[in-house]
């Protein structure tokens, strides 16, 4: 079934668009070679919604999660792709319709669905304590089958878990911990939050609350070795702006930029706030413990990137234009300041590191960005065409550029073994081929991105534009552990 097209064009053409068939592919083909030693599991996830939007607010995220995994073992690459079948996707599919507003809003959804569960599970996927959990920060991670992909419904872990969480949970890899966070546990345009802790085998053993500043979309914190860090930004949600029929999510302007700090080892009652002028940052690369200073790497652009003012008028898009950037906190001094510095001039966005250096200092950063300019009303400068590898001791790029028109997807970094010095492994990312309107797994030596692919793995359609993914080491392929029948030995979708 194809949705009719809705009021907002930009997030239903293209590679925006969805697709509406869920494959199984045993074996990609595939161009040059796989790397031997590269085995486990690349997992992905995206809007896709099932059904055209039902009001004019639409936006790319809120559309269903599609969840997408690259299997990769013996030189050989499969595919397979599923829908979240999350509460409000079911109940969807029986109405055969879209009920609920973009972000859930209960002034657009039908009333059929107001009071039930509206999330997407559309934004991160994340492998813990040997489970799957497709992730968005509005609702409880979602978990799936790692292999079928089979969905199994939101998680309370015990009954732990009851309210939001984080898409983006930080593993502290020393210890094996999970870390996360929630903002407006009590529902949107409320200014509390939540700091969890859950141990390598999904036992929740720290949950606390805290009051912010004020209600805030927080999309992503910082963890060191001894400090967590929560960003709170002027982009604001309120039920009450959106029953007016403004935005339920937006930047207001006059607000400031405030950073909560603690240490892990105490509550959360002691945590110390700092500010500056209005900023935004989505995506955090990593933070550390430098003495008495805590230093982050952050995306930081001046607005929200692709989101309105309080008034639902569009931003400027020079102020929307995230760059790599240095936080750096001094927790001996007396000041609530922190100091900010640009240490990139390309417009960049999804950082990635080595994850064996999480909260410890990385040499080495990973981000996709435009390598070439592109002007300022393009409805698409949020695509990026490059992937970079920062080098932040000689503070030189090695950069790997798309052909005209392509788009590259979040790298994700697997080490080529436990042993390997940091940044010594590949980058994979997911690359939309304008021309051919399909989609190729890009596989690059990751100390060495300008040499081009080792490998590009080709699908036979194409993977709509989406968020994060992350990696699971020595994953079978079904295609070794499922043998396929005859009807499907070249590849099956079904609608």
């Amino acid at each position: 079934m194809n949705p009719t097209q809705p009021a907002h064009p930009h997030f239903f053409t293209g590679n925006f668009a969805p697709v509406h068939e869920e494959h199984d592919v045993p074996a990609l083909a595939v161009t040059g070679r796989v790397p031997e030693e590269l085995s486990g599991a690349l997992y992905r996830v995206g809007p896709n919604p099932r059904h055209a939007p039902r009001d004019d607010n639409y936006h790319w995220f809120s559309g269903d999660g599609m969840v997408h995994a690259f299997f990769i073992e013996n030189g050989q690459v499969a595919y397979r792709n599923r829908w979240a079948r999350t509460p409000k996707w079911e109940l969807e599919h029986r109405a055969g319709r879209a009920l609920f507003g973009s972000f859930g809003n209960p002034a657009t959804s039908d009333p059929i669905a107001r009071g039930n569960n509206s999330g997407t599970a559309n934004t991160n996927v994340v492998w813990h304590g040997r489970r799957l959990f497709a992730l968005e920060e509005s609702h409880q991670p979602f978990e799936l089958d790692s292999l079928t992909l089979e969905s199994r419904g939101h998680q309370s872990f015990g009954g732990q878990l009851t309210a939001r969480c984080t898409a983006h949970p930080k593993v502290d890899a020393e210890t094996g911990e999970l870390h996360f966070f929630a903002y407006s546990p009590e529902g949107p345009g409320t200014s509390g939050m939540l700091y969890g802790v859950m141990d390598p085998n999904c036992k929740v053993t720290r949950l606390e609350a805290f009051d912010a500043p004020y209600a805030s979309m927080a999309h992503d914190f910082m963890l060191t070795r001894k400090h967590v860090l929560f960003p709170v930004m002027p982009l604001t949600t309120s039920v009450e702006r959106a029953m007016r029929g403004k935005p339920l999510l937006a930047w207001e302007t006059g607000k400031r930029t405030h950073v909560g700090v603690m240490r892990r080892d105490q509550p959360t009652g002691t945590m110390r706030w700092f500010e500056a002028q209005a900023c935004h940052v989505f995506h955090v690369m990593n933070a550390w413990d430098d003495g008495d200073t805590v230093v982050a790497y952050v995306m930081q652009a001046e607005v929200a990137p692709g989101l309105p003012d309080a008034d639902g008028r569009p931003g400027n898009p020079d102020a929307m234009a995230a760059r790599l950037c240095r936080w750096t906190f001094d927790l001996a001094g007396s000041a609530s300041g922190f100091q900010r510095e640009y240490l990139d001039d390309l417009v960049a966005e999804f950082p990635r590191i080595d994850d064996r250096y999480a909260g410890l200092r990385n040499r080495y950063g990973f981000y996709t960005c435009h390598a070439t300019p592109r002007p300022r009303d393009d409805s698409e400068s949020v695509l990026y065409d490059s992937l970079a590898r920062f080098d932040f001791e000689t503070g030189q790029r090695d950069i790997h550029t798309l052909p005209a028109g392509d788009v590259v997807s979040e790298p994700v970094f697997v080490p080529r073994s436990a042993a390997a010095s940091e940044g010594d492994g590949w980058l994979l990312a997911v690359v939309w081929r304008d021309k051919e309107q399909l989609s190729d797994l890009l596989i690059l030596d990751a100390m060495d991105l300008g040499a081009g692919p080792l490998a590009l793995a080709h699908l036979p359609h194409r993977v709509p534009f989406g968020f994060h993914g992350n990696w699971r080491s020595s994953a079978p392929s079904f295609s070794v552990t499922h043998p396929m029948n005859a009807d499907t030995a070249s590849g099956s979708c079904r609608c």
